[in-house]
């Protein structure tokens, strides 16, 4: 992969690209939608970060995209929470998630924290456990209200 992929946070004027891979993950949203909350949630210390097929010197394509942001609580310290992992359909099995995943936890040693926490897809465990990850001994639970 090496020069022909490049890693950077996602410009607000790059969102409506990014919005092409991450409806894979999340088609739920419309792109209105996913701007509206991106926007809301990097007020919060959100970041969305892209990989992007490289040409020569230039960004050609979003093909995968994680979001991210920091987390302080008493239980479990500092630590990042990844909301978002999705690699472009075309682009899977090519090594990018492993390599924007890495940006992430390079990311949070930079900033001091603990460790990297994350939500995964029954379908996505392998990859997970395969990269070092593991079960949390504590269950997460919800409630609609």
């Amino acid at each position: 992969m090496g020069e022909s992929l490049h890693i950077r946070h996602i410009e607000q004027h790059e969102l409506a690209d990014a919005y092409r891979v991450v409806r894979q993950l999340r088609p739920h949203l419309d792109e209105g939608a996913f701007i509206e909350r991106v926007v809301a949630q990097r007020r919060s210390g959100y970041e969305l970060v892209g990989a992007y097929e490289r040409d020569r010197s230039s960004d050609r394509a979003v093909i995968g995209v994680i979001g991210f942001r920091p987390v302080l609580t008493l239980a479990r310290g500092a630590y990042l929470h990844v909301d978002d992992l999705v690699v472009d359909e075309s682009w899977r099995g090519a090594r990018v998630g492993t390599e924007l995943m890495g940006f992430a936890e390079t990311y949070a040693r930079r900033c001091g924290m603990e460790s990297v926490f994350l939500d995964a897809r029954t379908a996505a465990i392998g990859f997970y456990e395969a990269r070092g990850y593991g079960f949390h001994p504590s269950p997460s639970m919800t409630k609609s209200v």
